[in-house]
C-alpha cells in the first residue's frame, strides 16, 4: 500500500490554537463527569499494567490474582479490561487468569523503542499471542516515520498485524510525545490504521512526555475523521502519566466529545496505568483504597 496516497485522503489537523480552544471547551465539561458512574467506566476500561525493570514472575502472578480476586471485594464495581505485561511474563499472566474473561495483554515488537529487526518484532509478537495474549501493544518504527518513509513504516506494522491472526487486538503506539506537532501526530494515527491497528495508543510511557490531553484530540480526530471515510471503528489507549480519577475523567470526555457514546466501553476505550487503579477505587469508594 502507499501509505502517503492515503494520507492525501484525510484533511490536515486542526491548528495550535483551536486545539487549544477545543481543549479548553472540553475541559469545561469535565467537572459535570467526575461522578461515580464515570469513574466505574473508566476503571472498567483500564488496561492495569506492569512495565518494570524489575518486574518479576511472582510479582506478576500476585498482580494478576489480586485482579482475578476484584470482584469477590468489589462485587458492584466492573472489572479493569486487561493486565498487560512484558512478553516474557504473559504465560505466567495466563495461568492465574484460567477462565476468566480477563484480556491479557503483552507489549512486544521491540517495545519501548521498536529498534530491532522486523524479524524478531515478528517472533516476539507471536511468540506472544502462542502464549496466551489476547492484544498486542507495538511502537511504530518512529525513524521511519519521522523519514517520511510511510510505506516501510506502515508495511511493517501490517507485516505485524498479519502474524496476530484475527482474534488478536492490535494497539499501535505512536510516542506522541515525541511527535509533538498536531499534523505528524494525526499523519502517524492515519497510516497506523490503514495498515491495520484496532487501536491507536497514545505512548509507552518510557519518554519524558507521554499521553497529552492535545495529543487525544489530534488522534481521536483522526479516528473518526477515519471512520467516516472507512466505516471502520478503531479504539483509542491512552498511556503514560495518568494518575488520577480527574485525568481519567479528562480521556473520557475527550473520547465522548470527539467520538461519541459508542466508543465510551471497553472495546474502544482503554487507558493503560498502574497507580490509577487505586486513585479509581478511591474515588468510586469515596475513601482511600489500596487494592493493587
Amino acid at each position: 500500500m502507499e501509505y502517503g496516497n492515503v494520507l492525501k485522503k484525510f484533511e490536515k489537523s486542526i491548528s495550535e490554537t483551536e486545539l487549544a480552544q477545543k481543549l479548553d471547551r472540553i475541559k469545561s465539561s469535565v467537572r459535570n463527569n467526575m461522578n461515580g458512574d464515570v469513574y466505574r467506566t473508566c476503571f472498567s476500561c483500564l488496561d492495569l499494567t506492569s512495565l518494570g525493570s524489575t518486574d518479576t514472575h511472582t510479582h506478576i502472578e500476585q498482580l494478576t490474582l489480586k485482579a482475578v480476586d476484584f470482584n469477590k471485594h468489589f462485587p458492584n464495581i466492573p472489572n479493569v479490561a486487561s493486565i498487560c505485561v512484558y512478553p516474557v511474563f504473559v504465560e505466567t499472566v495466563g495461568l492465574v487468569v484460567g477462565s476468566s474473561n480477563m484480556a491479557i495483554t503483552s507489549v512486544a515488537g521491540g517495545f519501548p523503542s521498536s529498534q530491532t529487526y522486523l524479524e524478531v518484532k515478528m517472533l516476539e509478537t507471536s511468540m506472544a499471542v502462542e502464549n496466551g495474549a489476547d492484544e498486542i501493544d507495538v511502537v511504530l518504527s518512529l525513524g521511519e516515520f519521522l523519514s517520511g518513509e510511510y510505506d516501510l513504516m506502515g508495511n511493517e506494522i501490517a507485516v505485524i498485524k498479519s502474524e496476530l491472526g484475527d482474534e488478536t487486538v492490535l494497539k499501535v503506539i505512536i510516542e506522541s510525545g515525541l511527535l509533538k506537532k498536531p499534523q505528524l501526530i494525526r499523519n502517524a494515527s492515519i497510516i497506523s490504521m490503514a495498515a491495520g491497528a484496532d487501536f491507536i495508543k497514545t505512548s509507552t510511557g518510557k519518554t519524558g512526555v507521554a499521553a497529552t490531553p492535545e495529543a487525544a484530540i489530534v488522534i481521536c480526530e483522526a479516528i473518526r475523521d477515519y471512520y467516516q471515510a472507512t466505516g471502520h471503528r478503531i479504539g483509542f489507549k491512552a498511556a503514560g502519566g495518568i494518575s488520577s480519577a480527574e485525568d481519567a475523567v479528562l480521556y473520557y470526555t475527550i473520547v465522548k466529545d470527539i467520538l461519541g457514546d459508542e466508543w465510551t466501553t471497553p472495546d474502544y476505550f482503554r487507558i493503560g496505568a498502574s497507580s490509577l487503579a487505586n486513585n479509581l477505587l478511591s474515588a468510586i469508594e469515596n475513601r482511600e483504597v489500596k487494592y493493587f
